[in-house]
């Protein structure tokens, strides 16, 4: 483990070198910021509103979800960026640098490289993940007085989405260079979000077949399963014309799941990070 901890820490240290963390901070500073112009104006057109109310709809926790919700896939957004940063060119890109071949000779072993790898950009990751998520919370409950449902397990969830993505962009490291990976895991992240489009198309038609489209995709691509149950889960405990209103509104795409997606995603993850190691020992350096 002392392996793995010095490894991670290398790699760390040289993303903040290459100011990846400066990047990614600004983005994110600039996103909190429209984030919160946007709360308070959106709350503000709420509270403002002169026209018919919609019996038993509770404008306040729409407008609160809706926010949240699309917060929440942008924070994932932002978190895919960074762990594609930390992990695009870990083992095609330092292999064409040279830098990789002194670090797979004994005793450091080539799966070990892999986990210390993925260890590090995992970690920091969901740790991004879960401080946006709290803070895009908090700036709605400051704002508009709204707090979701669930936390805890949303956050969670998100973390295992990022999770995954990074062990899928370390596995396209064995076998793809840097800038063809980063390319390929933004396709993969965008596959995902279409297979949420189509569920929310499918049930708007009520079309089984989009619908069963989506459902088979969501759970091939299992971060996208779990940001569908984090965003169901922020309005667990909503009932009624407001619950309603939310399933039809944009956040219509809100699927909840039981422990079997949790299941799926950590056998999931344990496929990905098998099959990286297997590629990384067959490979040439």
């Amino acid at each position: 483990m002392s392996q793995v901890a010095v490894i991670a820490g290398f790699a760390l240290r040289e993303s903040l070198r290459r100011r990846v963390f400066v990047v990614v901070a600004v983005l994110t500073a600039v996103f909190l910021g429209l984030y919160g112009l946007g709360t308070w104006q959106a709350f503000k057109e709420v509270r403002d509103f002169t026209g018919p109310a919609l019996a038993g709809v509770q404008p306040e926790i729409v407008a609160g979800a809706t926010l949240l919700g699309l917060a929440m896939f942008a924070t994932l957004f932002l978190a895919t960026i960074l762990t594609v940063f930390l992990t695009l060119g870990v083992v095609q890109g330092d292999a064409e640098r040279g830098l990789l071949q002194p670090l797979v000779v004994r005793p450091v072993r080539r799966r070990t490289l892999l986990l210390a790898r993925f260890a590090g950009a995992a970690a920091v990751s969901a740790a991004y993940v879960v401080a946006v998520f709290l803070a895009a919370a908090t700036i709605t409950w400051a704002i508009g007085g709204w707090w979701p449902d669930r936390v805890a397990g949303p956050a969670a969830q998100l973390a295992l989405a990022v999770a995954i993505l990074t062990a899928l962009s370390l596995a396209g490291s064995v076998v793809l260079a840097s800038t063809a990976n980063g390319i390929a895991i933004f396709m993969v992240f965008g596959a995902g979000l279409v297979a949420g489009l189509l569920g929310q198309i499918g049930e708007a038609l009520r079309s089984d077949t989009l619908g069963d489209v989506a459902e088979v995709t969501s759970w091939a691509l299992p971060f996208e399963a779990l940001y569908q149950s984090a965003l169901a889960a922020i309005t667990a405990d909503t009932i009624g014309f407001t619950r309603l209103a939310l399933d039809l509104g944009p956040f219509g795409g809100a699927q909840s799941a039981g422990p079997a997606l949790w299941a799926w995603a950590v056998v999931y993850l344990a496929g990905v990070g098998a099959a990286a190691t297997a590629g990384f020992a067959r490979r040439d350096l």
